[in-house]
């Protein structure tokens, strides 16, 4: 455990316990430092870096030594000396990193957040007695220069920051801001316009874009891929309350073939149709319409049965024994509204009653002849259908047989998916599909 939180006994026992790695970062940028135990993030600090003639510099350095009340020697006169106490520049703990470059405290706090010394990093004097205790020698410290800065804090919400050029190092523009992004799956959700405005005012402040997850389907990690030579990202993102999910990747790993029609914002399979959306060519539908866009259940779920670990979008296949025909069937029978009163049901989906009735013969007798004279009528109704089915079964086949070879003409084209518009916006064939 780190003295940065604890107290001596904590630090008596951290000696016993394995060895912790630590690491300090500074970003020049924004004048800030971040103190790692173990990859993690333990704490922040603001600072005072240098002039920007005399900039702090950057590269990956590590504490060489450290000193409790340094005395203070004037670079530019070396006889002159200021002992410890309120009067010294250095404050009261000194940690040199790379020749007369050091972090160390300061008789003016005022100056935190600027650029204002020679080269050195300032620090608060509670703040840096905090690190100079927490810290030993040997401690990497890494100096970076980022304008963009992008990270997943403790609620899983990705939050990037843009901080203005102190040092006229960095040219960025949106094309930049968005590759830093992408790795996170979090690029489509923040717009371009959004982007150019907060470089524009470079003023440090953090934006909140969503929470990214990643996707397993039958316990295979979903990743990303590359259609017609663009990259399709691979993480379910939530934001305002909704569950972004990248169809895709998904698509592709199901090996179903996909349609996507930006007209009418609709995605098809041959599952169903369901509403989408489009950004930076990244396509999504609602997490919660998996099941009818893929035919798959499930849900964000933790990765174990600690919660601090992460959740993960796990997916598996539903009704994976559902035959074709049952398929049609159920096509063709209405959804049931569960609220209805069963009197209200249509003829078909109505529940049948096999009780016998409850009359006397001669009433019998008529709803027999009843039930004749209407089976007639059925044979002869059903003779007429098979008559228009047989026709319309011609029909649909010279409609099928027009439809392949139309598919097979775009195929052989190898269209642009952005170029066809009325056929299949977006198609995805393997050799092994199983798709009809």
């Amino acid at each position: 455990m780190s003295l940065l939180f604890g107290s001596t006994a904590d630090a008596e026992e951290s000696a016993k316990s394995p060895e912790i790695e630590k690491r300090i970062a500074i970003n020049a940028a924004s004048r800030m430092m971040a103190y790692y135990e173990n990859g993690v993030k333990i704490a922040e600090y603001p600072l005072g870096l240098g002039k920007t003639y005399t900039p702090t510099p950057v590269g990956y350095f590590k504490i060489v030594a450290k000193e409790i009340n340094p005395p203070w020697i004037d670079p530019n006169d070396p006889e002159y000396i200021v002992s410890s106490g309120p009067d010294n520049p250095l404050g009261y703990r000194w940690m040199q990193i790379y020749g007369n470059y050091g972090i160390h405290g300061t008789n003016r706090p005022d100056s935190i957040g600027g650029y204002v010394s020679n080269g050195c990093v300032r620090m608060r004097e509670a703040d840096v007695e905090q690190i100079f205790d927490a810290v030993e020698v040997g401690t990497p410290v890494d100096i970076t220069y980022n304008r963009v800065v992008v990270e997943k804090i403790a609620d899983g919400n990705v939050v990037y920051w843009i901080y203005p050029d102190g040092y006229g190092w960095q040219n960025i523009d949106v094309a930049y801001v968005n590759r830093w992004l992408e790795p996170y799956g979090v690029a489509p959700f923040e717009s371009d316009a959004s982007i150019e405005e907060k470089i524009e005012a470079s003023d440090g402040t953090p934006t909140t874009i969503g929470k990214p997850y990643n996707i397993e389907v039958q316990g295979k990690r979903i990743e990303p891929v590359e259609v017609n030579g663009k990259k399709f990202l691979a993480k379910a993102v939530q934001r305002d309350n909704i569950n972004y999910l990248p169809v895709v990747p998904v698509a592709m790993a199901l090996k179903t073939k996909l349609e996507w029609r930006a007209g009418e914002a609709t995605l098809k399979t041959k599952y169903g149709t369901v509403t989408g959306f489009e950004s930076k060519s990244q396509i999504y539908c609602n997490a919660e319409d998996a099941i009818v866009l893929f035919n798959l259940d499930g849900g964000l779920q933790n990765i174990s049965d600690n919660p601090t670990e992460g959740k993960v979008f796990k997916f598996y296949i539903a009704n994976s024994k559902l035959d074709k025909k049952s398929k049609k069937d159920a096509e063709k029978i209405k959804p049931v509204d569960k609220d209805k009163p069963v009197e209200n049901l249509t003829p078909e989906n109505k529940p049948a009653d096999n009780k016998p009735a409850d009359k006397d013969a001669d009433k019998q007798k008529t709803e027999k002849q009843s039930k004749s004279d209407k089976k007639k009528t059925d044979k002869q109704s059903k003779s007429d259908k098979k008559t228009k089915s047989d026709k319309k079964s011609k029909t649909d086949k010279k409609t099928k047989s027009d439809k392949k070879s139309t598919d097979k003409k775009i195929r052989e084209k190898k269209i642009p998916i952005e170029e066809i518009e009325t056929v299949e916006i977006l198609r995805i064939n393997h050799a092994n599909s199983n798709d009809n």
